[in-house]
């Protein structure tokens, strides 16, 4: 009896030490990943994200970047958030193969690079947004070669585009296969649309004031509030938001230098590289810091985790996610200032709300007591998706 007991000990010893190698050869301790990405939503007139269009316009891609195949249905997808650029990168070592699945469940995945394959949902979905069910909701890269020493030829194209400004870190080059050969980037690049509640609501007030309320349980790790008119701006630091509070616009007497530097700073708090802070910067400083008000503010590391599952295999010994949350605001000033410029005429001015020029409309009926004031808004939104529709049928 006892020989068998040494005997089954040793054998229960030597399963525990193979099950612990097993879950060591799970992670890879010499791969570091890092992400960045933007949800971009606005703020109705209850202050939650509403929905909207965001793709109703050219983007500036670059040809070389995949989409879903239904570019009709891409135009006219709804949907309270436009997840914008998350850029993963990674840091080896030495040379090695990973994997990664990325999820969508409550959106469309739309733009890739490199290419991917794409994976549909099979459970049916309670959402906004009926053409997601049977479209893509994930995509997989089964195998990418990550090779740190490597420096590899890029796709570039002549057209500006923020999409290279990604590059500009010192991440390892990767590479995917494809039916046109191996593609190769600094990182895996994807978009797209969905309808979930995003973590905040913010609603305009009397005197410049903005009520913010953080929607979810965790802590929202920092907001920022900014407003820009013509060459004016400015930018109010929150800090931490647990609850609610009322908060003033800030005075418009800063600069985009100082802005930046201060957002870049923000990002590398919450774990990026400095070259990744600078790169998420230069990518999006002419979107975050265009005409209007808006919030933004660090989504809390668990709801991007809940929203968009990211899987990788093996497991790099550290990941770090930084989504910064992008909601316009429809505040008094802007109201005034489209309204004025649909007096004078002014399309200079309303092309720099771009995208949101027809949801802020909307928004602006929805609170209007002058029936007069909404029949003449109301002909302002079916004018501006005339002259959306009639540019997008000339880029084609």
């Amino acid at each position: 009896m006892k020989s068998k007991f040494v005997l089954g000990t040793v054998g229960l010893c030597f399963l525990l030490v193979a099950g612990s190698s097993q879950e060591q050869q799970k992670t890879d301790s010499s791969l570091t990943t890092h992400e960045w990405g933007t949800f971009t939503s606005i703020a109705g007139a209850q202050g939650e994200a509403i929905v909207w269009q965001p793709q109703l316009e050219k983007d500036d891609l670059p040809s070389f970047v995949e989409h879903i195949r239904n570019n009709r249905l891409k135009g006219g997808l709804s949907g309270t958030v436009r997840m914008e650029t998350p850029v993963l990168y990674f840091y080896a070592t030495h040379p090695t193969t990973v994997s990664v699945e990325v999820d969508f469940p409550d959106g469309m995945l739309t733009e890739w690079y490199p290419h991917a394959t794409s994976r549909v949902s099979t459970k049916q979905l309670d959402s906004p947004i009926p053409q997601i069910q049977g479209n893509t909701t994930g995509l997989t890269w089964s195998s990418i070669a990550i090779d740190p020493g490597s420096a590899p030829e890029f796709p570039a194209e002549p057209a500006p585009s923020r999409y290279y400004a990604a590059r500009e870190t010192v991440a390892s080059p990767l590479g995917t296969n494809s039916s046109k050969g191996i593609e190769h980037e600094k990182f895996l690049f994807y978009r797209g649309v969905a309808s979930f509640r995003v973590p905040v609501s913010a609603i305009p007030m009397k005197d410049d004031h903005i009520f913010v309320s953080n929607l979810m349980r965790d802590a929202i790790p920092q907001a920022i509030l900014f407003e820009r008119r013509g060459e004016k701006l400015g930018y109010r630091y929150l800090g931490m938001v647990r609850n609610s509070s009322i908060a003033q616009l800030p005075e418009l007497n800063s600069d985009l230098d100082r802005l930046a530097g201060d957002l870049a700073k923000t990002l590398i708090e919450q774990g990026l590289y400095p070259d990744e802070a600078h790169a998420m910067v230069e990518t999006w400083k002419d979107s975050w810091f265009e005409e209007g008000a808006r919030l933004l503010y660090i989504v809390p590391r668990d709801f991007v985790d809940t929203v968009l599952p990211l899987n990788i295999k093996p497991a790099p010994a550290n990941t770090v996610r930084v989504f910064v949350g992008r909601m316009e605001i429809v505040t008094p000033a802007t109201e005034e200032a489209i309204e004025t410029a649909y007096a004078q005429g002014d399309q200079a001015t309303l092309a720099k709300y771009g995208r949101f020029l027809i949801p802020i409309l909307e928004t602006m009926i929805s609170r209007s007591t002058d029936q007069k004031r909404s029949i003449e808004l109301s002909a302002h939104v079916n004018l501006a998706y005339r002259d959306i529709a009639a540019q997008l049928s000339a880029s084609r």
